[in-house]
C-alpha cells in the first residue's frame, strides 16, 4: 500500500502521541498503586527483578525523605551519572566521588536545608527504574528552591551503576550563581 509522505509523517507522529500518553498513564497512574518499603535493602525473595528494583528505590527515597543520605548505599562506587541539558552542570560524571564533588555538591552546598524529595512515581522495567519526584529545599540566603525531576536507573545487583538526571538546569544555576556556599 502506498501512503504520500505526508501521510506517512502524520502516522508516525500520532504513534509517537499514543507511546508518550501511555508512558505517561504508566508513571502517574503507578504513583498511587504502591506503598513504601522501610529498609534501604529490603529482604525480599522470588518477587522478580523489577518489584525488587522498585522497593530499593522507593525505600532510598523515603530514607532520604526523612532525612538519610542515601547516595553512599543507593549508588555503586563506580556509578556513571549523566545531567541531560545545557549549562555549566550538564554532563557525565564518573563514580561516586566525581558525581557528588562536580556535580552535587555546587547545589547543596548553597542550601541551608536538604532537599525534600516528593515522589509522584516508580516504573520499572528490567533493571531500569524511572523516578519522577519534586524536590524543595531553602538555599542559604533564605530563598526557596523548588525543582522537578526525572532520574532513570541502571540497577545491578541493588545497586544503581548508571544514571540519568533530567531537571530543570536554570533552577540549579540561579542557585549555585545566588548563594554562597555554607561555611565548612
Amino acid at each position: 500500500m502506498y501512503f504520500p509522505l505526508a501521510a506517512s509523517r502524520n502516522v508516525v507522529a500520532a504513534s509517537r502521541n499514543v507511546m508518550a500518553t501511555l508512558v505517561f498513564l504508566a508513571i502517574t497512574g503507578s504513583a498511587h498503586a504502591e506503598g513504601t518499603v522501610a529498609a534501604v535493602r529490603p529482604e525480599i525473595q522470588g518477587t522478580g527483578l523489577e518489584t525488587q528494583n522498585k522497593a530499593i528505590v522507593r525505600s532510598a527515597f523515603e530514607t532520604w525523605r526523612t532525612g538519610g543520605n542515601i547516595f553512599a548505599e543507593l549508588l555503586s562506587p563506580d556509578v556513571v551519572w549523566t545531567i541531560h541539558g545545557s549549562g555549566p552542570v550538564a554532563g557525565t560524571y564518573r563514580g561516586l566521588k566525581d558525581f557528588t564533588e562536580r556535580g552535587s555538591s555546587p547545589l547543596t552546598s548553597r542550601l541551608s536545608t536538604p532537599i525534600l524529595p516528593e515522589v509522584h512515581a516508580v516504573v520499572a522495567d528490567g533493571d531500569t527504574v524511572i523516578i519522577r519526584f519534586d524536590g524543595s529545599a531553602t538555599t542559604t540566603s533564605g530563598a526557596p528552591y523548588r525543582n522537578q525531576f526525572v532520574w532513570i536507573f541502571k540497577m545491578k545487583d541493588g545497586s544503581v551503576t548508571e544514571a540519568e538526571a533530567f531537571l530543570d538546569l536554570a533552577a540549579y544555576q540561579r542557585v549555585v550563581d545566588n548563594n554562597e556556599p555554607r561555611a565548612r
